[in-house]
């Protein structure tokens, strides 16, 4: 029953990931359309497609209060999932995360939000020392915890960022937790998923701005 038990689970989880995987090679590839200029292929010109309709969660940030999609109502956002623990790209993904904040710092209506993939450990006390390592703005940079089935109903329903926790035997050191995507996304000001980027690739930060100021222009509805 327990084998039979993980096999569903690594079926599901292997579903997801290709539906996941689909969407993000048919938004790159609208990116890299023939015949775009290096302004277009950055997105400065195009219209962005809706991807999917975040629905409201309750979570809770860094300071213990609690955060739902109210918390970015009228704001372009930009979210992504690490953990605290990981020995990997979290520190570098959080780290231009911090670059993005620094770039917007005299924008207002451009927030972040960062979700834990590791909740029982990532309490909001932890997510407020994580928080402060990279001078985030609690104000307008969220570190989100709470209610895994929560996190994952945002995170990967919503986002589509693909997470799942490693079994013990692909674990390379105790800290090696889990398999998470190591993009960021979009959001629009009417809570859509609107823009998808590898976050390790070079030229992710001119990306990143360009899916911003393009979101920005856009006529509120």
């Amino acid at each position: 029953m327990e084998s039979y038990s993980r096999t569903v689970r690594w079926l599901v989880w292997g579903g997801l990931a290709v539906v996941i995987l689909a969407v993000l090679f048919a938004f790159i590839r609208e990116q890299r359309a023939p015949g775009s200029s290096p302004a277009e292929s950055g997105l400065a010109k195009r219209d962005l497609p809706v991807i999917s309709q975040l629905s409201d969660f309750t979570l809770t940030n860094q300071m213990a209060q609690p955060v739902g999609l109210a918390k970015f109502a009228n704001k372009v956002w930009f979210a992504d999932i690490i953990f605290t623990r990981c020995p990997g790209p979290c520190p570098v993904m959080t780290k231009r995360m911090a670059e993005l904040q620094a770039h917007f710092a005299a924008e207002p209506d451009v927030a972040f939000a960062t979700l834990t993939t590791d909740p029982g450990h990532d309490t909001p006390a932890v997510m407020q020392r994580f928080a402060g390592r990279f001078g985030a703005n609690a104000e307008r940079w969220q570190f989100l915890t709470g209610d895994k089935p929560e996190i994952v109903r945002l995170a990967v329903d919503g986002m589509k960022l693909i997470a799942r926790e490693k079994p013990p035997g692909e674990q390379a050191t105790p800290e090696d937790l889990f398999i998470h995507a190591t993009i960021f996304v979009a959001i629009d000001r009417q809570g859509r998923l609107r823009g998808v980027l590898e976050s390790m690739e070079d030229g992710w930060k001119e990306k990143a701005i360009s899916i911003a100021n393009s979101l920005l222009i856009e006529p509120a509805k």
